[in-house]
């Protein structure tokens, strides 16, 4: 019996010693947005900004597509109230342009057979024959 309390004691502090460590890496600010530009897997969000919007892109994966589903919002909305959504869907290598009004972008593509989504710079894509 004491064996299992040991043992119950010791997950315990190991979980709490877990928790403790993720709370630390958590942001300090809520104006501190965390960021996450992908690759990710299906359902898994991209987390970013384009100007003054904050952006949450996931997609779900059909018939060899993604479909794409992006929310903005305007980063100083605290009710949510400018919320709006996008849902796109796209064939494997196409990409999704997002654009601001401050002249900002960022593009989404499609990863190869519909496995990933990740946030692509096209700014220094260099044109060539094949």
């Amino acid at each position: 019996m004491s064996m299992l309390t040991r043992t119950g004691l010791f997950g315990f502090a190991a979980a709490s010693a877990f928790v403790a460590l993720c709370a630390g890496g958590l942001p300090a600010y809520a104006e501190d947005a965390t960021r996450n530009l992908g690759p990710v897997g299906p359902h898994q969000p991209i987390l970013t900004t384009v100007g003054s919007k904050r952006i949450i892109a996931f997609y779900e994966p059909g018939a060899g597509r993604c479909t794409v589903n992006v929310v903005m919002w305007d980063n100083a909305d605290l009710s949510g109230g400018s919320a709006s959504r996008v849902r796109v869907a796209l064939d494997p290598r196409q990409m999704l342009g997002i654009d601001s009004v401050e002249n900002k972008s960022i593009n989404l593509e499609c990863g190869d057979d519909a496995s990933t989504l990740a946030l692509v710079d096209t700014t220094n894509v260099i044109a060539s024959g094949n």
